[in-house]
């Protein structure tokens, strides 16, 4: 399963926007090829990885410390946080779907929808559990918010880091497959065809 395509051009589009690197004008020389260079970052898979084991536990502690406090809550704050476990729980399907997916497979718009998902809605839901005193915060709970919190803070500067540079790759290919072009088809010399233009004009005119 993929994403669309209209949003994959659109999370393309973001991304070479937000994280190429302007000063960067590409490699010193043309034949240093980085076709073969892994630009994955092993610190995020383990952060993927060990927050897929994390998030069972804390959705069922979640769960938990929300169903012996639900009577004592508003009816106000029983509504969010019903449905904050609902978004949170498919966001957080998606997202490390997509982590994983941009990561492993060096996929820039999976990557970018990870990133987006992490930092504009996981981030901000922990947050706002992790520090909103109404809805009646459990020492378990606030231990497993921090946790997440962490997970979450680090898996947004590592991809952060990690779509630099794999945008920065994929600039980088596309100038030296420009380059390559230009080789197989050069430019006339026009130094050289002033030259011809030159000797045709003058033999053109002959001997007076």
């Amino acid at each position: 399963m993929s994403l669309p395509q209209p949003l994959r051009r659109r999370l393309s589009s973001f991304s070479r926007t937000v994280f190429t690197d302007s000063r960067r004008a590409g490699p010193r020389d043309p034949g240093d090829r980085a076709d073969n260079e892994i630009v994955s970052s092993l610190p995020l898979q383990m952060a993927l990885y060990f927050n897929v084991y994390f998030f069972p536990f804390w959705w069922l502690s979640t769960v938990v410390m929300l169903h012996l406090k639900y009577p004592v809550l508003s009816d106000y704050y029983k509504f969010i946080l019903v449905t904050i476990m609902i978004l949170a729980s498919l966001i957080e399907v998606i997202r490390l779907y997509l982590g994983y997916m941009g990561n492993l497979q060096e996929k820039v718009p999976e990557l970018a929808g990870f990133w987006l998902l992490s930092l504009l809605l996981q981030l901000p839901i922990i947050l706002f559990l992790l520090f909103n005193e109404g809805l009646k915060i459990q020492p378990l709970e606030r231990a497993v918010h921090i946790v997440f919190a962490l997970f979450l803070t680090f898996q947004v500067i590592a991809a952060f880091v990690t779509l630099k540079r794999m945008v920065n790759r994929l600039a980088t290919h596309f100038r030296l497959n420009e380059f390559d072009q230009l080789e197989e088809h050069p430019l006339p010399d026009f130094y050289s065809l002033g030259k011809e233009e030159s000797a045709v004009s003058v033999a053109g005119r002959g001997p007076s």
